[in-house]
């Protein structure tokens, strides 16, 4: 129904930057919160930012200053770009949306496949 494609991860170096992207594509009546969990090997998934549809954003303390989320509603889309990086910011990240299929259904929580970040010095 509706697909959540992640894109933009892979290897960086400690001190750089990576900008994820994630376009949700489907039966989308309308997209309500987006977000990005990550998950580090041995840890538990946690969300590193979201931003509702009217542009409120939560970033999460430990990546303050580091990362910008955003979103372009007319595409579906949501970023997040990430500098300064360091290698406890090696995880699998994967994006997040309340999406709500048609007029009148209950909102629904769509997840990515998920892309892996790797900070490598």
């Amino acid at each position: 129904q509706v697909q959540l494609v992640e894109s933009g991860g892979g290897l960086v170096q400690v001190g750089g930057s990576l900008r994820l992207s994630c376009a949700a594509s489907g039966s989308i009546f309308s997209l309500g919160t987006m977000g990005w969990y990550r998950q580090a090997p041995g840890k538990q998934r946690e969300l590193v930012a979201s931003i509702s549809n009217d542009g409120s954003t939560y970033i999460r303390n430990s990546v303050k200053g580091r990362a910008t989320i955003s979103r372009d509603n007319a595409k579906n889309t949501v970023h997040l770009q990430m500098n300064s990086l360091i290698r406890e910011d090696t995880a699998v990240y994967y994006c997040n949306a309340v999406v709500t299929i048609r007029l009148g259904a209950t909102p629904l929580v769509f997840w990515g496949q998920g892309t892996q970040v790797t900070v490598s010095s």
